[in-house]
Protein backbone atom coordinates (compact mmCIF):
# COMPACT_ATOMS: atom_id res chain seq x y z
CA UNK A 1 0.00 0.00 0.00
CA UNK A 2 1.28 3.47 -0.94
CA UNK A 3 1.72 5.72 2.10
CA UNK A 4 2.68 9.40 2.04
CA UNK A 5 4.48 10.69 5.13
CA UNK A 6 4.40 14.10 6.75
CA UNK A 7 8.01 14.60 5.64
CA UNK A 8 6.96 14.04 2.01
CA UNK A 9 4.25 16.66 2.37
CA UNK A 10 6.52 19.18 4.07
CA UNK A 11 9.10 18.83 1.30
CA UNK A 12 6.40 19.36 -1.33
CA UNK A 13 5.01 22.44 0.45
CA UNK A 14 1.58 20.92 1.03
CA UNK A 15 1.25 22.90 4.28
CA UNK A 16 1.35 26.34 2.63
CA UNK A 17 -2.13 27.82 2.31
CA UNK A 18 -3.31 31.14 0.90
CA UNK A 19 -3.02 34.64 2.31
CA UNK A 20 -5.07 35.03 5.46
CA UNK A 21 -7.34 37.68 3.92
CA UNK A 22 -8.57 35.17 1.32
CA UNK A 23 -9.42 32.36 3.70
CA UNK A 24 -12.69 30.42 3.80
CA UNK A 25 -14.02 30.07 7.39
CA UNK A 26 -15.24 26.54 6.58
CA UNK A 27 -11.58 25.48 6.46
CA UNK A 28 -10.76 26.79 9.95
CA UNK A 29 -10.59 23.31 11.50
CA UNK A 30 -7.74 22.39 9.13
CA UNK A 31 -5.63 25.52 9.73
CA UNK A 32 -2.70 25.30 12.15
CA UNK A 33 -1.96 29.03 12.23
CA UNK A 34 -0.45 31.75 10.07
CA UNK A 35 3.01 33.00 9.19
CA UNK A 36 3.74 36.23 7.34
CA UNK A 37 0.02 36.62 6.67
CA UNK A 38 -0.16 33.19 5.02
CA UNK A 39 -2.19 30.37 6.55
CA UNK A 40 -0.39 27.16 7.48
CA UNK A 41 -2.35 23.94 6.98
CA UNK A 42 -2.31 21.39 9.79
CA UNK A 43 -0.77 18.30 8.20
CA UNK A 44 -1.95 16.16 11.10
CA UNK A 45 -5.30 16.31 9.32
CA UNK A 46 -3.92 16.06 5.80
CA UNK A 47 -1.69 12.98 6.17
CA UNK A 48 -4.34 10.53 7.46
CA UNK A 49 -7.02 11.96 5.16
CA UNK A 50 -4.82 11.56 2.08
CA UNK A 51 -3.67 8.05 2.97
CA UNK A 52 -7.29 7.04 3.57
CA UNK A 53 -8.14 8.37 0.11
CA UNK A 54 -5.24 6.41 -1.40
CA UNK A 55 -6.62 3.20 0.09
CA UNK A 56 -10.12 3.95 -1.17
CA UNK A 57 -8.82 4.58 -4.68
CA UNK A 58 -6.70 1.42 -4.56
CA UNK A 59 -9.79 -0.63 -3.71
CA UNK A 60 -11.79 1.06 -6.47
CA UNK A 61 -9.08 0.27 -9.01
CA UNK A 62 -8.90 -3.34 -7.83
CA UNK A 63 -12.62 -3.65 -8.53
CA UNK A 64 -12.04 -2.41 -12.07
CA UNK A 65 -13.77 0.92 -11.43
CA UNK A 66 -12.88 4.18 -13.18
CA UNK A 67 -11.30 7.16 -11.40
CA UNK A 68 -11.59 10.42 -13.33
CA UNK A 69 -8.67 12.85 -12.80
CA UNK A 70 -9.75 16.51 -13.01
CA UNK A 71 -7.31 19.43 -13.02
CA UNK A 72 -7.73 22.19 -15.60
CA UNK A 73 -5.70 24.99 -14.00
CA UNK A 74 -2.37 25.68 -15.68
CA UNK A 75 -0.25 24.34 -12.81
CA UNK A 76 -2.10 21.01 -12.85
CA UNK A 77 -2.74 20.31 -16.56
CA UNK A 78 0.47 18.51 -17.51
CA UNK A 79 0.73 16.56 -14.25
CA UNK A 80 -2.89 15.39 -14.36
CA UNK A 81 -2.50 14.19 -17.95
CA UNK A 82 0.78 12.35 -17.27
CA UNK A 83 -0.34 10.58 -14.10
CA UNK A 84 -3.79 9.66 -15.41
CA UNK A 85 -2.26 8.15 -18.55
CA UNK A 86 0.35 6.32 -16.45
CA UNK A 87 -2.37 4.71 -14.36
CA UNK A 88 -4.66 4.05 -17.33
CA UNK A 89 -7.44 6.31 -16.09
CA UNK A 90 -9.54 9.00 -17.83
CA UNK A 91 -8.82 12.68 -17.23
CA UNK A 92 -9.89 16.24 -17.97
CA UNK A 93 -6.91 18.61 -18.09
CA UNK A 94 -8.37 21.45 -20.16
CA UNK A 95 -11.70 23.24 -19.86
CA UNK A 96 -14.50 21.25 -18.25
CA UNK A 97 -17.46 21.10 -20.62
CA UNK A 98 -20.82 21.70 -18.94
CA UNK A 99 -22.77 18.45 -18.93
CA UNK A 100 -19.71 16.26 -19.23
CA UNK A 101 -21.30 13.99 -16.62
CA UNK A 102 -24.95 15.03 -16.45
CA UNK A 103 -25.36 15.06 -20.24
CA UNK A 104 -23.07 12.17 -21.03
CA UNK A 105 -25.12 11.02 -24.05
CA UNK A 106 -24.18 14.19 -25.92
CA UNK A 107 -20.55 13.85 -24.83
CA UNK A 108 -20.55 10.26 -26.06
CA UNK A 109 -21.67 11.47 -29.50
CA UNK A 110 -18.73 13.90 -29.54
CA UNK A 111 -16.41 11.04 -28.62
CA UNK A 112 -17.70 9.01 -31.56
CA UNK A 113 -17.07 11.99 -33.87
CA UNK A 114 -13.56 12.38 -32.48
CA UNK A 115 -12.82 8.70 -33.13
CA UNK A 116 -14.11 9.02 -36.69
CA UNK A 117 -11.75 11.94 -37.34
CA UNK A 118 -8.83 9.99 -35.86
CA UNK A 119 -9.62 7.06 -38.15
CA UNK A 120 -9.93 9.32 -41.19
CA UNK A 121 -6.56 10.88 -40.46
CA UNK A 122 -4.83 7.51 -40.09
CA UNK A 123 -6.47 5.58 -42.95
CA UNK A 124 -5.66 8.14 -45.64
CA UNK A 125 -9.11 9.72 -45.97
CA UNK A 126 -7.63 13.18 -45.36
CA UNK A 127 -5.35 12.70 -48.39
CA UNK A 128 -8.39 12.48 -50.67
CA UNK A 129 -9.89 15.80 -49.47
CA UNK A 130 -9.09 19.34 -50.55
CA UNK A 131 -6.91 21.51 -48.34
CA UNK A 132 -9.80 23.52 -46.92
CA UNK A 133 -11.70 20.42 -45.84
CA UNK A 134 -8.57 18.88 -44.32
CA UNK A 135 -7.90 22.09 -42.37
CA UNK A 136 -11.47 22.18 -41.03
CA UNK A 137 -11.39 18.55 -39.92
CA UNK A 138 -7.94 18.89 -38.38
CA UNK A 139 -9.05 21.90 -36.35
CA UNK A 140 -12.15 20.05 -35.20
CA UNK A 141 -10.09 17.02 -34.19
CA UNK A 142 -7.61 19.17 -32.24
CA UNK A 143 -10.46 20.96 -30.48
CA UNK A 144 -12.08 17.67 -29.51
CA UNK A 145 -8.69 16.32 -28.41
CA UNK A 146 -8.33 19.17 -25.92
CA UNK A 147 -11.86 18.89 -24.57
CA UNK A 148 -12.61 15.14 -24.55
CA UNK A 149 -9.38 13.41 -25.59
CA UNK A 150 -8.75 12.32 -22.01
CA UNK A 151 -12.14 10.59 -21.68
CA UNK A 152 -12.35 8.95 -25.11
CA UNK A 153 -11.70 5.51 -23.56
CA UNK A 154 -13.97 6.06 -20.55
CA UNK A 155 -16.70 3.42 -20.58
CA UNK A 156 -19.72 5.22 -19.15
CA UNK A 157 -19.69 7.50 -16.13
CA UNK A 158 -16.73 7.39 -13.73
CA UNK A 159 -17.08 5.75 -10.32
CA UNK A 160 -15.16 8.44 -8.43
CA UNK A 161 -13.52 11.84 -9.13
CA UNK A 162 -10.11 13.09 -8.03
CA UNK A 163 -10.08 16.91 -8.21
CA UNK A 164 -7.27 19.44 -7.80
CA UNK A 165 -8.57 22.88 -6.67
CA UNK A 166 -12.22 22.33 -5.82
CA UNK A 167 -13.17 25.99 -6.34
CA UNK A 168 -11.75 26.01 -9.87
CA UNK A 169 -13.56 22.74 -10.70
CA UNK A 170 -16.89 23.55 -9.02
CA UNK A 171 -18.96 22.70 -12.13
CA UNK A 172 -17.46 19.20 -12.25
CA UNK A 173 -18.11 18.73 -8.53
CA UNK A 174 -21.73 19.89 -8.81
CA UNK A 175 -22.35 17.43 -11.64
CA UNK A 176 -20.78 14.59 -9.64
CA UNK A 177 -22.91 15.51 -6.61
CA UNK A 178 -26.09 15.39 -8.71
CA UNK A 179 -25.24 11.90 -9.92
CA UNK A 180 -24.05 10.61 -6.55
CA UNK A 181 -20.45 10.15 -7.72
CA UNK A 182 -17.98 10.46 -4.78
CA UNK A 183 -15.34 13.20 -4.96
CA UNK A 184 -11.80 13.19 -3.57
CA UNK A 185 -10.70 16.82 -3.54
CA UNK A 186 -7.60 18.87 -2.71
CA UNK A 187 -9.01 21.77 -0.68
CA UNK A 188 -6.87 24.85 0.03
CA UNK A 189 -7.52 27.39 2.80
CA UNK A 190 -9.41 29.71 0.43
CA UNK A 191 -11.72 26.98 -0.90
CA UNK A 192 -15.21 25.75 -0.05
CA UNK A 193 -15.17 22.09 1.09
CA UNK A 194 -18.91 21.61 0.50
CA UNK A 195 -19.73 18.72 -1.81
CA UNK A 196 -16.39 16.98 -1.26
CA UNK A 197 -16.74 13.45 0.12
CA UNK A 198 -13.04 13.02 0.93
CA UNK A 199 -11.46 16.34 1.90
CA UNK A 200 -7.68 16.60 1.52
CA UNK A 201 -6.61 19.92 3.10
CA UNK A 202 -3.57 21.06 1.13
CA UNK A 203 -1.81 23.46 -1.19
CA UNK A 204 -3.49 23.35 -4.61
CA UNK A 205 -1.12 25.79 -6.38
CA UNK A 206 2.36 24.32 -5.92
CA UNK A 207 3.48 22.11 -8.81
CA UNK A 208 5.47 19.94 -6.38
CA UNK A 209 2.42 19.43 -4.19
CA UNK A 210 0.14 18.64 -7.14
CA UNK A 211 2.68 16.14 -8.45
CA UNK A 212 2.84 14.46 -5.04
CA UNK A 213 -0.96 14.08 -4.94
CA UNK A 214 -1.36 12.84 -8.51
CA UNK A 215 1.67 10.52 -8.56
CA UNK A 216 0.71 8.92 -5.23
CA UNK A 217 -2.84 8.34 -6.45
CA UNK A 218 -1.55 6.86 -9.72
CA UNK A 219 0.70 4.52 -7.70
CA UNK A 220 -2.25 3.36 -5.59
CA UNK A 221 -4.36 2.75 -8.69
CA UNK A 222 -1.61 0.67 -10.32
CA UNK A 223 -1.20 -1.27 -7.09
CA UNK A 224 -4.92 -2.05 -7.05
CA UNK A 225 -4.84 -3.15 -10.69
CA UNK A 226 -1.84 -5.42 -10.04
CA UNK A 227 -3.61 -7.06 -7.11
CA UNK A 228 -6.71 -7.64 -9.21
CA UNK A 229 -4.59 -9.21 -11.98
CA UNK A 230 -2.85 -11.49 -9.47
CA UNK A 231 -6.18 -12.70 -8.08
CA UNK A 232 -7.52 -13.33 -11.60
CA UNK A 233 -4.41 -15.31 -12.56
CA UNK A 234 -4.69 -17.42 -9.40
CA UNK A 235 -8.36 -18.18 -10.08
CA UNK A 236 -7.55 -19.22 -13.65
CA UNK A 237 -4.80 -21.55 -12.38
CA UNK A 238 -7.17 -23.23 -9.91
CA UNK A 239 -9.82 -23.63 -12.59
CA UNK A 240 -7.38 -25.23 -15.05
CA UNK A 241 -6.08 -27.57 -12.35
CA UNK A 242 -9.61 -28.71 -11.56
CA UNK A 243 -10.36 -29.36 -15.22
CA UNK A 244 -7.17 -31.38 -15.78
CA UNK A 245 -7.54 -33.52 -12.63
CA UNK A 246 -8.16 -37.21 -13.62
CA UNK A 247 -11.68 -38.32 -12.91
CA UNK A 248 -12.26 -41.65 -11.11
CA UNK A 249 -15.17 -43.43 -12.76
CA UNK A 250 -17.59 -45.28 -10.51
CA UNK A 251 -18.24 -48.94 -11.50
CA UNK A 252 -21.39 -49.47 -13.53
CA UNK A 253 -24.39 -51.18 -11.89
CA UNK A 254 -24.09 -54.21 -14.22
CA UNK A 255 -20.47 -54.77 -13.15
CA UNK A 256 -21.45 -54.73 -9.47
CA UNK A 257 -24.21 -57.34 -10.04
CA UNK A 258 -21.86 -59.60 -12.05
CA UNK A 259 -19.20 -59.50 -9.33
CA UNK A 260 -21.82 -60.36 -6.70
CA UNK A 261 -23.01 -63.45 -8.67
CA UNK A 262 -19.45 -64.74 -9.12
CA UNK A 263 -18.77 -64.32 -5.40
CA UNK A 264 -21.89 -66.32 -4.47
CA UNK A 265 -20.84 -69.20 -6.79
CA UNK A 266 -17.40 -69.37 -5.24
CA UNK A 267 -18.86 -69.50 -1.73
CA UNK A 268 -21.27 -72.30 -2.72
CA UNK A 269 -18.48 -74.36 -4.32
CA UNK A 270 -16.22 -74.10 -1.28
CA UNK A 271 -18.94 -75.03 1.24
CA UNK A 272 -18.21 -78.28 3.35
CA UNK A 273 -19.73 -81.61 2.21
CA UNK A 274 -21.68 -82.29 5.48
CA UNK A 275 -23.56 -79.06 4.94
CA UNK A 276 -24.53 -80.23 1.48
CA UNK A 277 -25.68 -83.69 2.91
CA UNK A 278 -27.98 -82.06 5.37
Amino acid sequence: MSIVSMRDMLQAGVHFGHQTRFWNPKMSQFIFGSRNKVHVINLEHTVPAFNEALEILRVEAAKGNQILFVGTKRAAQKIIKEQAERSGMPYVSHRWLGGMLTNYKTIRASIRRFRELETQESDGTFDKLNKKEVLMRTRMKDKLENSIGGIKDMNGLPDILFVVDVDHERIAINEANKLGIPVVGIVDTNSNPDGIDYIIPGNDDSIRAIKLYAASIADSILEGKDQASAITSKDEFVEVAEVEAPAVEAPAAEEIVAEKVVAEKVVAKEAPADTAAE
